[in-house]
Protein backbone atom coordinates (compact mmCIF):
# COMPACT_ATOMS: atom_id res chain seq x y z
CA UNK A 1 0.00 0.00 0.00
CA UNK A 2 1.40 3.29 -1.49
CA UNK A 3 2.34 5.96 1.21
CA UNK A 4 0.29 8.73 -0.94
CA UNK A 5 -2.58 10.61 0.48
CA UNK A 6 -6.14 8.69 0.38
CA UNK A 7 -8.76 10.45 -1.03
CA UNK A 8 -10.91 7.33 -2.87
CA UNK A 9 -12.48 4.73 -0.98
CA UNK A 10 -14.49 1.15 -2.83
CA UNK A 11 -16.97 -0.22 -0.27
CA UNK A 12 -17.91 -3.28 -1.36
CA UNK A 13 -20.91 -4.97 0.79
CA UNK A 14 -24.38 -2.68 0.79
CA UNK A 15 -25.37 -4.90 4.22
CA UNK A 16 -25.92 -2.50 7.34
CA UNK A 17 -22.53 -2.98 8.24
CA UNK A 18 -20.77 -2.34 4.95
CA UNK A 19 -23.14 1.29 4.41
CA UNK A 20 -22.14 2.15 7.90
CA UNK A 21 -18.64 2.15 7.41
CA UNK A 22 -19.13 3.98 3.73
CA UNK A 23 -21.44 6.50 6.03
CA UNK A 24 -18.74 7.20 8.40
CA UNK A 25 -15.92 7.52 5.87
CA UNK A 26 -18.03 10.16 3.77
CA UNK A 27 -19.09 11.93 6.67
CA UNK A 28 -14.98 12.16 7.08
CA UNK A 29 -14.57 13.37 3.77
CA UNK A 30 -13.82 10.96 1.61
CA UNK A 31 -14.97 9.80 -1.99
CA UNK A 32 -16.94 6.72 -1.08
CA UNK A 33 -18.35 4.73 -3.84
CA UNK A 34 -20.72 1.52 -2.46
CA UNK A 35 -21.35 -1.27 -4.03
CA UNK A 36 -24.48 -3.11 -3.90
CA UNK A 37 -25.68 -6.50 -5.17
CA UNK A 38 -29.59 -5.25 -4.76
CA UNK A 39 -30.48 -3.00 -7.42
CA UNK A 40 -33.31 -1.10 -4.42
CA UNK A 41 -30.33 -0.66 -2.39
CA UNK A 42 -28.10 1.16 -4.76
CA UNK A 43 -31.30 3.08 -5.97
CA UNK A 44 -32.51 3.93 -2.50
CA UNK A 45 -29.01 5.60 -1.15
CA UNK A 46 -28.73 7.62 -4.51
CA UNK A 47 -32.29 9.01 -4.83
CA UNK A 48 -33.30 8.99 -1.22
CA UNK A 49 -30.10 8.91 0.68
CA UNK A 50 -30.41 5.82 2.88
CA UNK A 51 -31.01 2.00 2.59
CA UNK A 52 -34.23 0.81 3.02
CA UNK A 53 -33.29 -2.74 2.90
CA UNK A 54 -30.82 -3.29 5.44
CA UNK A 55 -30.42 0.10 7.13
CA UNK A 56 -33.65 2.06 6.95
CA UNK A 57 -34.16 5.62 8.59
CA UNK A 58 -30.45 6.27 9.03
CA UNK A 59 -29.38 9.17 6.92
CA UNK A 60 -26.48 9.18 4.50
CA UNK A 61 -24.45 12.28 3.24
CA UNK A 62 -24.92 12.89 -0.24
CA UNK A 63 -21.70 12.31 -1.27
CA UNK A 64 -22.14 8.44 -0.57
CA UNK A 65 -22.95 7.36 -4.33
CA UNK A 66 -24.09 3.54 -4.57
CA UNK A 67 -24.03 1.38 -7.65
CA UNK A 68 -24.01 -2.32 -8.98
CA UNK A 69 -21.86 -2.38 -11.11
CA UNK A 70 -18.14 -3.58 -8.77
CA UNK A 71 -15.90 -2.02 -11.22
CA UNK A 72 -17.22 1.53 -10.70
CA UNK A 73 -16.44 1.02 -7.11
CA UNK A 74 -12.85 -0.01 -6.86
CA UNK A 75 -11.55 0.85 -10.30
CA UNK A 76 -8.80 3.63 -9.62
CA UNK A 77 -9.35 3.70 -5.58
CA UNK A 78 -6.76 3.99 -3.04
CA UNK A 79 -8.41 1.88 -0.63
CA UNK A 80 -10.94 -1.15 -0.82
CA UNK A 81 -13.31 -1.98 2.31
CA UNK A 82 -14.70 -5.71 1.73
CA UNK A 83 -18.26 -6.21 3.72
CA UNK A 84 -19.51 -9.06 1.85
CA UNK A 85 -21.02 -12.49 3.74
CA UNK A 86 -18.25 -14.68 4.05
CA UNK A 87 -20.09 -17.34 1.39
CA UNK A 88 -20.07 -15.04 -0.88
CA UNK A 89 -16.42 -13.23 -0.46
CA UNK A 90 -14.81 -15.34 -2.84
CA UNK A 91 -17.50 -15.08 -5.33
CA UNK A 92 -17.18 -11.09 -5.16
CA UNK A 93 -13.84 -11.18 -4.81
CA UNK A 94 -13.10 -12.91 -7.91
CA UNK A 95 -15.80 -10.14 -9.55
CA UNK A 96 -12.78 -7.64 -8.43
CA UNK A 97 -9.53 -9.33 -9.15
CA UNK A 98 -9.18 -7.34 -12.40
CA UNK A 99 -9.28 -3.73 -10.53
CA UNK A 100 -7.14 -4.36 -7.68
CA UNK A 101 -3.52 -3.07 -7.67
CA UNK A 102 -0.52 -3.61 -5.22
CA UNK A 103 -1.10 0.03 -4.40
CA UNK A 104 -4.82 -0.47 -3.31
CA UNK A 105 -5.58 -0.92 0.46
CA UNK A 106 -7.20 -3.31 1.15
CA UNK A 107 -9.03 -4.17 4.73
CA UNK A 108 -11.61 -6.90 5.47
CA UNK A 109 -14.88 -6.36 7.67
CA UNK A 110 -15.93 -9.70 7.14
CA UNK A 111 -16.84 -12.06 9.83
CA UNK A 112 -17.12 -16.13 8.82
CA UNK A 113 -15.04 -19.47 7.70
CA UNK A 114 -15.49 -20.22 4.02
CA UNK A 115 -17.38 -23.15 4.15
CA UNK A 116 -16.52 -25.50 1.41
CA UNK A 117 -12.42 -24.86 2.28
CA UNK A 118 -12.69 -23.50 5.99
CA UNK A 119 -10.45 -20.87 4.93
CA UNK A 120 -10.80 -17.78 6.92
CA UNK A 121 -11.03 -14.21 4.58
CA UNK A 122 -6.87 -13.85 4.36
CA UNK A 123 -6.54 -17.06 3.14
CA UNK A 124 -9.04 -16.87 0.57
CA UNK A 125 -7.96 -13.22 -0.34
CA UNK A 126 -4.53 -14.87 -1.03
CA UNK A 127 -6.03 -17.77 -2.93
CA UNK A 128 -7.80 -15.49 -5.15
CA UNK A 129 -5.37 -12.86 -5.46
CA UNK A 130 -2.32 -14.40 -4.60
CA UNK A 131 0.58 -12.08 -3.39
CA UNK A 132 -1.67 -9.05 -3.97
CA UNK A 133 -1.79 -8.48 -0.26
CA UNK A 134 0.04 -11.13 1.50
CA UNK A 135 1.80 -8.75 3.92
CA UNK A 136 -0.55 -5.65 3.73
CA UNK A 137 -4.07 -7.52 4.32
CA UNK A 138 -6.13 -5.89 6.97
CA UNK A 139 -9.26 -6.97 8.55
CA UNK A 140 -11.44 -4.87 10.94
CA UNK A 141 -13.13 -6.69 14.41
CA UNK A 142 -14.48 -5.92 17.30
CA UNK A 143 -17.34 -5.10 19.26
CA UNK A 144 -19.74 -2.64 17.13
CA UNK A 145 -23.22 -2.81 15.97
CA UNK A 146 -24.10 -0.81 12.70
CA UNK A 147 -26.85 1.23 14.21
CA UNK A 148 -25.07 2.17 17.42
CA UNK A 149 -22.22 3.70 14.98
CA UNK A 150 -24.42 5.71 13.30
CA UNK A 151 -25.78 7.35 16.55
CA UNK A 152 -22.01 7.88 16.80
CA UNK A 153 -22.41 6.60 20.33
CA UNK A 154 -18.94 5.39 21.65
CA UNK A 155 -17.15 2.16 19.78
CA UNK A 156 -14.08 0.52 19.84
CA UNK A 157 -12.56 -1.46 17.38
CA UNK A 158 -9.64 -3.94 16.10
CA UNK A 159 -7.52 -3.37 12.86
CA UNK A 160 -4.95 -6.45 12.51
CA UNK A 161 -2.04 -6.31 9.82
CA UNK A 162 0.95 -8.05 9.37
CA UNK A 163 2.58 -4.73 8.55
CA UNK A 164 2.26 -2.53 11.33
CA UNK A 165 3.00 0.43 9.73
CA UNK A 166 0.05 -0.48 7.06
CA UNK A 167 -2.15 -1.01 9.90
CA UNK A 168 -1.54 2.38 11.34
CA UNK A 169 -2.96 4.31 8.14
CA UNK A 170 -6.19 2.17 7.98
CA UNK A 171 -6.57 2.69 11.96
CA UNK A 172 -5.97 7.22 11.10
CA UNK A 173 -8.43 6.36 8.20
CA UNK A 174 -11.51 5.25 10.50
CA UNK A 175 -10.50 7.46 13.33
CA UNK A 176 -13.35 9.55 14.32
CA UNK A 177 -14.22 11.16 17.92
CA UNK A 178 -16.84 8.42 18.19
CA UNK A 179 -14.79 5.40 16.52
CA UNK A 180 -11.51 4.51 18.12
CA UNK A 181 -9.45 1.44 16.53
CA UNK A 182 -6.77 -0.52 18.11
CA UNK A 183 -3.76 -1.78 16.30
CA UNK A 184 -2.71 -5.92 16.31
CA UNK A 185 -0.57 -7.81 14.08
CA UNK A 186 -2.28 -10.97 14.49
CA UNK A 187 -4.27 -11.22 11.54
CA UNK A 188 -5.66 -15.05 12.25
CA UNK A 189 -6.44 -14.44 15.66
CA UNK A 190 -8.43 -11.34 15.04
CA UNK A 191 -10.46 -13.02 12.61
CA UNK A 192 -11.23 -16.03 13.86
CA UNK A 193 -12.53 -14.07 16.70
CA UNK A 194 -14.50 -12.62 14.72
CA UNK A 195 -16.02 -15.37 13.11
CA UNK A 196 -16.43 -17.80 16.11
CA UNK A 197 -18.16 -15.55 18.39
CA UNK A 198 -21.32 -15.66 16.31
CA UNK A 199 -21.48 -19.50 16.93
CA UNK A 200 -21.09 -18.45 20.93
CA UNK A 201 -23.77 -16.07 20.69
CA UNK A 202 -25.92 -18.75 19.04
CA UNK A 203 -25.38 -20.61 21.83
CA UNK A 204 -25.94 -17.75 24.57
CA UNK A 205 -29.07 -16.95 22.77
CA UNK A 206 -30.80 -20.50 23.06
CA UNK A 207 -29.51 -20.75 26.62
CA UNK A 208 -31.36 -17.17 26.67
CA UNK A 209 -34.31 -18.86 24.75
CA UNK A 210 -35.30 -21.96 26.80
CA UNK A 211 -35.43 -19.82 29.95
CA UNK A 212 -32.14 -20.12 31.60
CA UNK A 213 -30.22 -17.32 33.62
CA UNK A 214 -27.43 -15.20 34.06
CA UNK A 215 -25.57 -17.83 35.09
CA UNK A 216 -25.80 -20.08 31.92
CA UNK A 217 -25.01 -17.02 29.64
CA UNK A 218 -21.97 -16.42 31.83
CA UNK A 219 -20.50 -19.71 31.70
CA UNK A 220 -21.22 -19.49 27.75
CA UNK A 221 -19.45 -16.87 27.31
CA UNK A 222 -16.46 -17.98 29.24
CA UNK A 223 -16.19 -21.28 28.16
CA UNK A 224 -17.34 -20.43 24.59
CA UNK A 225 -13.89 -17.89 24.43
CA UNK A 226 -12.09 -20.80 26.06
CA UNK A 227 -12.07 -22.94 23.16
CA UNK A 228 -12.15 -19.65 20.92
CA UNK A 229 -8.74 -19.46 21.84
CA UNK A 230 -7.91 -23.10 22.05
CA UNK A 231 -8.80 -23.26 18.08
CA UNK A 232 -6.56 -20.22 17.50
CA UNK A 233 -3.60 -20.88 19.13
CA UNK A 234 -3.69 -24.38 17.49
CA UNK A 235 -4.09 -22.23 14.39
CA UNK A 236 -0.86 -19.99 15.24
CA UNK A 237 -2.59 -17.24 16.44
CA UNK A 238 -1.68 -15.12 19.77
CA UNK A 239 -3.46 -16.11 23.28
CA UNK A 240 -3.59 -12.46 23.97
CA UNK A 241 -5.79 -11.38 21.02
CA UNK A 242 -8.54 -13.39 22.75
CA UNK A 243 -8.65 -10.80 25.87
CA UNK A 244 -8.90 -7.65 23.74
CA UNK A 245 -11.77 -6.30 22.05
CA UNK A 246 -11.80 -8.32 18.84
CA UNK A 247 -12.18 -11.20 21.33
CA UNK A 248 -13.65 -10.83 24.52
CA UNK A 249 -15.17 -7.34 23.65
CA UNK A 250 -17.05 -9.13 20.51
CA UNK A 251 -18.03 -12.47 22.19
CA UNK A 252 -19.92 -10.05 25.20
CA UNK A 253 -21.46 -7.89 22.72
CA UNK A 254 -22.76 -10.71 20.08
CA UNK A 255 -23.73 -12.84 23.37
CA UNK A 256 -25.65 -9.87 25.46
CA UNK A 257 -26.97 -7.22 22.36
CA UNK A 258 -30.65 -7.57 21.96
CA UNK A 259 -29.38 -6.26 18.06
CA UNK A 260 -27.13 -9.15 17.91
CA UNK A 261 -28.52 -11.31 14.64
CA UNK A 262 -26.38 -14.21 15.68
CA UNK A 263 -28.24 -13.88 19.38
CA UNK A 264 -31.37 -13.93 17.79
CA UNK A 265 -31.20 -17.14 15.97
CA UNK A 266 -30.17 -18.65 19.13
CA UNK A 267 -33.32 -16.96 20.94
CA UNK A 268 -36.02 -18.50 18.26
CA UNK A 269 -34.07 -21.90 18.16
CA UNK A 270 -34.56 -22.34 22.15
CA UNK A 271 -38.13 -21.16 21.71
CA UNK A 272 -38.53 -24.54 19.17
CA UNK A 273 -38.21 -22.96 15.81
CA UNK A 274 -36.37 -24.63 13.33
CA UNK A 275 -33.47 -23.41 11.28
CA UNK A 276 -35.39 -23.31 8.61
CA UNK A 277 -37.98 -21.03 10.01
CA UNK A 278 -36.22 -18.67 11.51
CA UNK A 279 -33.55 -18.05 8.34
CA UNK A 280 -37.18 -18.17 6.01
CA UNK A 281 -37.93 -14.66 7.93
CA UNK A 282 -34.68 -12.98 8.13
CA UNK A 283 -33.40 -10.19 5.75
CA UNK A 284 -29.61 -9.96 6.80
CA UNK A 285 -27.22 -13.00 7.25
CA UNK A 286 -26.70 -14.26 10.68
CA UNK A 287 -23.08 -15.27 9.62
CA UNK A 288 -23.29 -17.65 12.78
CA UNK A 289 -25.56 -20.08 10.95
CA UNK A 290 -22.66 -20.86 7.85
CA UNK A 291 -20.46 -20.57 9.80
CA UNK A 292 -21.33 -23.22 12.78
CA UNK A 293 -20.56 -25.44 9.89
CA UNK A 294 -17.07 -24.45 9.36
CA UNK A 295 -16.03 -24.10 12.60
CA UNK A 296 -17.42 -27.62 13.38
CA UNK A 297 -15.58 -29.07 10.86
CA UNK A 298 -12.13 -26.93 11.23
CA UNK A 299 -12.34 -28.21 14.87
CA UNK A 300 -12.10 -31.53 13.75
CA UNK A 301 -9.29 -31.11 11.14
CA UNK A 302 -7.66 -29.46 13.80
CA UNK A 303 -7.90 -31.68 16.26
CA UNK A 304 -9.35 -29.30 18.95
CA UNK A 305 -12.00 -29.71 21.19
CA UNK A 306 -14.94 -27.71 20.84
CA UNK A 307 -17.81 -28.97 22.95
CA UNK A 308 -20.55 -26.07 22.74
CA UNK A 309 -19.68 -25.37 19.30
CA UNK A 310 -20.19 -28.83 18.37
CA UNK A 311 -23.57 -28.69 20.39
CA UNK A 312 -24.56 -25.89 18.35
CA UNK A 313 -23.76 -27.65 15.04
CA UNK A 314 -25.83 -30.39 16.31
CA UNK A 315 -29.03 -28.46 17.01
CA UNK A 316 -28.82 -26.51 13.84
CA UNK A 317 -28.13 -29.47 11.62
CA UNK A 318 -28.75 -32.65 12.80
CA UNK A 319 -31.81 -31.52 14.68
CA UNK A 320 -30.91 -31.83 18.01
CA UNK A 321 -32.76 -30.62 21.00
CA UNK A 322 -31.71 -27.63 22.29
CA UNK A 323 -32.64 -29.18 26.37
CA UNK A 324 -30.51 -32.39 25.87
CA UNK A 325 -27.00 -30.55 24.27
CA UNK A 326 -27.56 -28.46 27.59
CA UNK A 327 -27.84 -31.21 29.45
CA UNK A 328 -24.98 -33.40 27.55
CA UNK A 329 -22.01 -30.22 28.39
CA UNK A 330 -22.90 -30.34 31.75
CA UNK A 331 -23.02 -33.88 32.25
CA UNK A 332 -18.83 -34.46 30.56
CA UNK A 333 -16.39 -35.35 32.44
CA UNK A 334 -15.32 -32.90 34.74
CA UNK A 335 -11.69 -31.67 34.14
CA UNK A 336 -9.90 -28.52 35.23
CA UNK A 337 -10.65 -25.18 33.98
CA UNK A 338 -7.09 -24.25 32.68
CA UNK A 339 -5.98 -26.40 29.33
CA UNK A 340 -3.21 -28.38 30.23
CA UNK A 341 0.16 -27.14 28.99
CA UNK A 342 0.61 -28.44 25.40
CA UNK A 343 -2.82 -26.64 25.14
CA UNK A 344 -1.12 -23.43 26.16
CA UNK A 345 1.88 -23.56 23.53
CA UNK A 346 2.82 -20.51 21.60
CA UNK A 347 1.78 -19.85 18.11
CA UNK A 348 3.05 -22.23 15.20
CA UNK A 349 5.32 -20.43 12.89
CA UNK A 350 4.06 -21.09 9.35
CA UNK A 351 0.57 -21.88 10.25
Amino acid sequence: MDKKEIQSIGVIGGGSWGTTLARLLALKGFRVTLWAREKEVAEGINTQGENPVFLPGVKLPETLVATTEIGEAIEGRDVVVMVVPSQFYREVLTQMKPYLRTSTGFISATKGIENQTLMIMSEVTEDVVPGLFTNTFCCLAGPSFAREVCTQHPTAVTIACKDPAVGRRMQELFATEYFRSYVIEDVVGAQLCGALKNVIAIAAGASDGLGFGHNARAALITRGLAEIRRLGVAMGADPMTFAGLAGLGDLVLTCTGDLSRNRTVGLQVGRGLTLEEITSKMKMVAEGVKTTRSAYQLAKRMGVEMPITEQVYQILYEGKEPKKAVKELMTRALKPEVDSPEDRRPPLPGV
